[in-house]
């Protein structure tokens, strides 16, 4: 697969390498989301914006892992971490479209990243472990993204303090 490369715009710099050429990382990938959104200009830019247009989505895990869903709560909030196949992997320094200054890629929400990984905290509205079938609120990635992991959202452990 090759990955769409779109102009540099002021202020951008990339990285002395194109980071998909790495091969150090051996994930394996749960399932896959599956969204409302199949191209990248009507994709939510983030889960504010998904969120607004009232679309749920859903993830399907792959059967091999479907035991990992044992206690997992439909009303509770989960962090998913996806694995965003065709975002760039080579910018160090990018301008966001609506920003009027370039930042670092690791100043950004970006979905271009040395390594592109998402994330994203749902809302589950139901859980069907038997058919690997999760539905959530809302997702701001493309159809067919990849699942790298599932965490659950802890209330305790991760909201900050109020210092």
């Amino acid at each position: 697969m090759t990955l769409e490369k779109t102009s540099i715009r002021p202020g951008e710099t990339t990285l002395p390498f194109d980071a998909s050429t790495a091969d150090d990382a051996r994930l394996a990938f749960i399932g896959r989301i599956r969204s409302p959104w199949t191209d990248r200009t009507d994709c939510p830019k983030n889960m504010r914006v998904a969120r607004e247009t009232n679309q749920k989505a859903r993830v399907e895990i792959d059967a091999p892992f479907r035991a990992a869903l044992q206690n997992l709560e439909a009303g509770r909030h989960i962090h998913l971490l996806t694995w965003l196949h065709q975002s760039r992997r080579d910018l160090a320094v990018q301008k966001p479209r609506s920003a009027e200054t370039a930042s670092g890629t690791f100043a950004l929400r970006s979905p271009v990243r040395p390594n592109p990984i998402g994330l994203h905290l749902v809302r589950l509205l139901d859980v069907d472990p038997a058919s690997g079938q999760l539905v959530i609120d809302a997702i701001d990635v493309l159809d067919g993204t990849p699942l790298l992991d599932i965490k659950p959202y802890f209330d305790t452990v991760d909201r900050p303090s109020e210092d």
